[in-house]
């Protein structure tokens, strides 16, 4: 595509990208549907529904993407796209807030995983991830190694909204209650996730992947429990609930065995389907009461 920069649009499906396109496809279609119910006769729906299809093909094309800054392209497109539907309710001054507060998280976290990208594409002397496998190891002797992980990770860890960077989630439930159950069951939080998992078999395996990694992802899962316990808002619960589970997505990567990692696809595919279906149910009580505090 662009030859000077080896930059290719190359795609891969392989069994962890078909995983993620049929959450993404499967859940997003029934979300367009409920959000089609949700938003009957108002004027906004036809943008609604272009925003969600849009980020739907951002999110697939980052996880089909065999190219390391393809994939960038298509983060940094679910970045932008999440900013414009958490951004959904623009005459609101909280929506606005929370819209910026989530792409400069994200945002941030996209510079630094570009960095980390190129220093690994520099390591392992290409940017095909198909080729980048059969690297694994020269990469992991590199001298750049420790940098690259460690930018990559912070980029990981701001989408998939771990510890430090778990604040911008639960902020972004203002926006209306399809985006919500789309965003965070089966897209965007989970990019993160797809990346640490498509990433493991080159960068994984050592000691700073296990206690980096698994870390972070215990800390996060407590740290998420505890502040779903303490809301007091119905959604505000699910999405602190859906930072613990992401932490413990992340711990699992982390440890990295093969039974850890199935365990980590078991409970990606569960939580995509139950978390989806949570939110839309307390979008239905939200829209028949005009009330989501739980006391």
């Amino acid at each position: 595509w662009v030859p000077e920069l080896n930059l290719t649009v190359s795609l891969r499906l392989d069994g962890l990208s078909l995983l993620f396109g049929l959450l993404i496809s499967g859940i997003g279609s029934v979300v367009l549907v409920y959000a089609g119910a949700y938003l009957k006769g108002d004027d906004r729906l036809g943008r609604l529904l272009l925003l969600l299809l849009l980020f739907m093909g951002s999110m697939l094309g980052l996880v089909l993407a065999d190219n390391l800054l393809t994939l960038f392209i298509f983060w940094e497109l679910t970045s932008i796209t999440s900013y414009l539907l958490i951004g959904f309710n623009n005459e609101d001054p909280a929506s606005r807030a929370s819209a910026l507060q989530a792409l400069l998280v994200t945002g941030g976290g996209g510079l630094a995983l570009l960095a980390g990208l190129i220093l690994l594409g520099v390591a392992g002397q290409t940017f095909e991830i198909s080729a980048l496998l059969g690297q694994a190891e020269t990469v992991r002797q590199h001298a750049s190694y420790l940098p690259a992980l460690l930018l990559i990770l912070i980029g990981a860890f701001t989408k998939s909204a771990q510890f430090p960077f778990h604040f911008w989630l639960p902020d972004a439930m203002a926006a209306p209650t399809p985006i919500s159950a789309y965003l965070h069951s089966a897209t965007m939080v989970k990019a993160g996730v797809y990346l640490l998992a498509r990433l493991h078999p080159i960068l994984g395996g050592t000691p700073e992947w296990f206690w980096l990694i698994a870390t972070v992802g215990a800390i996060t899962t407590m740290l998420g429990a505890v502040l779903a316990l303490r809301a007091v808002d119905l959604k505000q619960i699910l999405a602190y609930a859906t930072v613990s589970v992401l932490g413990t997505l992340t711990m699992l990567l982390g440890i990295g065995t093969e039974g850890t990692i199935k365990a980590a696809m078991a409970l990606l595919v569960a939580h995509a389907l139950y978390k989806g279906g949570l939110f839309m149910v307390a979008g239905g009580i939200d829209h028949g009461v005009h009330q989501r505090d739980i006391r």
